[in-house]
């Protein structure tokens, strides 16, 4: 099954397009979650939610709505992997209160964490709870050469855990003067190279959109037709799309879905409410 959906559920950018006008921000899930099936959990890298904020978030989502939460800082970003089990292991618990809600977690690795820690790396996937689905994404640039990925590639399937695929490649064209948006995305994000590459659990794949819509259709048009093929053997496959002007990133999840059902992949659809605007009526059809 293929998910799609954004960085974020809160924009007031998405105001008269993916929500009705004159939306609450105290809305802004509830509806976010009627139109997209999943969302990147980006918040809880800096902060761990409390339970009541759980509560709240399962609440205003339907059962069968993913999130994907990221690891925070404090166990990726601080230190050796392997010593932060007991902390990986609470925040886990802490977002079961989520039920079914909850997704993949999402592993990120800091630029400086490479290959010459891949002991640690095992250690920690070795304690994971294997029944918690997991995706991990590097970022280290040896990670990506046959040194890195060729055993990094063999503990993911070993321990069944997902990659997180990254596609940088609409905003990092170097024939293209970078504007003020460009430049700030090429700052944010990193520069690494697209290795479409499946791990041994669920495959999550960011995709950052360049903002002229029109320069995403040949990437979108070679997503669709890879992603469609995986769908053939792997059950989740997650898909998450970005853009430097966040107020376009549901206009590229209406363009890869459309994409994705002309190639007749699995889907997960919504039944959306009644809709109030044109931009709601043509999100999955």
């Amino acid at each position: 099954m293929i998910r799609i959906g954004c960085a974020v559920w809160a924009y007031n950018g998405w105001v008269g397009d993916l929500f009705p006008p004159g939306t609450r921000n105290s809305e802004f899930l509830r509806l976010y979650s009627r139109q997209l099936t999943t969302v990147e959990g980006n918040t809880t890298f800096y902060a761990t939610p409390t339970p009541a904020t759980v509560a709240r978030w399962a609440e205003e989502t339907p059962p069968d709505f993913h999130f994907c939460f990221k690891l925070p800082r404090d166990v990726s970003h601080a230190g050796p992997l392997a010593d932060k089990l007991a902390q990986a292991r609470a925040f886990i618990e802490r977002m079961q209160g989520l039920g079914s809600r909850c997704g993949p977690f999402f592993l990120q690795l800091p630029p400086a964490y490479g290959p010459a820690r891949l002991a640690d790396l095992e250690r920690f996937l070795a304690g994971w709870p294997p029944d918690v689905a997991l995706a991990l994404e590097v970022r280290h640039p040896d990670w990506y050469l046959p040194v890195g990925e060729v055993p990094l590639m063999e503990l993911l399937a070993r321990y069944r855990i997902g990659r997180v695929i990254m596609d940088v490649r609409p905003i990092r064209d170097p024939a293209e003067p970078p504007t003020t948006l460009l430049a700030d995305a090429r700052e944010r994000k990193p520069d690494v190279p697209l290795r479409p590459l499946r791990g041994g659990g669920p495959t999550l794949v960011r995709y950052i959109g360049h903002p002229d819509l029109a320069r995403n259709e040949p990437f979108l048009t070679e997503w669709a037709a890879r992603i469609a093929e995986w769908a053939t053997t792997d059950p989740q496959i997650y898909l998450f799309m970005h853009c430097p002007d966040e107020s376009r990133s549901p206009t590229l999840c209406r363009q890869i879905a459309a994409r994705l059902r002309a190639h007749g992949a699995p889907l997960a659809e919504r039944d959306n409410e009644p809709p109030t605007t044109p931009a709601q009526l043509n999100l999955f059809g």
